[in-house]
């Protein structure tokens, strides 16, 4: 795992001193719980990747420093070692890709609201989750102005909210997070109508430019690493 942090972040670093903050990028799946839901034609892996690639050259032109948890899409890697590599890079933001699966529609963001415990661990600590909830609001909110009209808006939810969350008290990811994290629910892609709106180079483009500006929003208080 640490090796390819290292080299992850090595990659990073060469896209230039000028770069700003480090944002790591985590496309979901395939980890330790599966390969991810799919609709009728086309896999939460292959979204999350795509939208994560798109958003990864869109972030490096706006000057920040990019780290992804992986190097293609199907390269396995657990949770913990997702978070891992965003604490590694001393991340200012690590932002998780996923899509849902569920009877209703749209996106969601998640954030811990409350330290989980997993493989014997606690966390985040009690200091960066204070600091979390503010910046997913602000995440969030810009969000749901860049996707309106778009995907329908199901709010900024606590990790404790998902099935994952409610059983471990945060996704496991957040719980091994030493930097702030939220995870989004791109789209529900068990519903017919998301999978065609995502499916296609412009609605993965108008996910990535969301989240780019999503993440420049929440960001832009300047400061090269705000949280311990």
């Amino acid at each position: 795992m640490f090796a390819i942090a290292g080299f992850l972040l090595a990659t990073a670093l060469s896209q230039g001193a000028t770069a700003k903050l480090t944002i790591c990028i985590d496309p979901g799946h395939p980890s330790e719980v599966g390969r991810g839901t799919k609709g009728k034609t086309v896999s939460e892996m292959h979204i999350s990747w795509e939208v994560a690639k798109r958003l990864q050259k869109l972030l490096i032109a706006k000057k920040f420093r990019v780290v992804m948890t992986k190097s293609s899409e199907g390269q396995y890697v657990k949770n913990r070692e997702r978070a891992n590599i965003a604490n590694n890079s001393h991340a200012a933001l690590m932002v998780r890709l996923h899509c849902d699966a569920a009877s209703g529609s749209g996106f969601t963001t998640y954030f811990p609201d409350r330290q989980g415990t997993a493989e014997g661990f606690t966390g985040p600590n009690k200091g960066l989750l204070k600091s979390i909830k503010p910046l997913a609001q602000r995440f969030h909110d810009q969000l749901s102005n860049e996707l309106h009209g778009f995907l329908k808006d199901n709010g900024n939810l606590a990790d404790v909210k998902t099935a994952v969350g409610s059983k471990h008290g945060a996704l496991v990811g957040s719980i091994f997070a030493k930097v702030p994290v939220v995870l989004v629910e791109m789209c529900v892609l068990t519903n017919p109508q998301d999978e065609s709106k995502v499916n296609n180079s412009a609605g993965l483009d108008r996910l990535a430019n969301g989240l780019a500006k999503a993440c420049t929003k929440c960001l832009s208080n300047g400061t090269s690493h705000p949280f311990p």
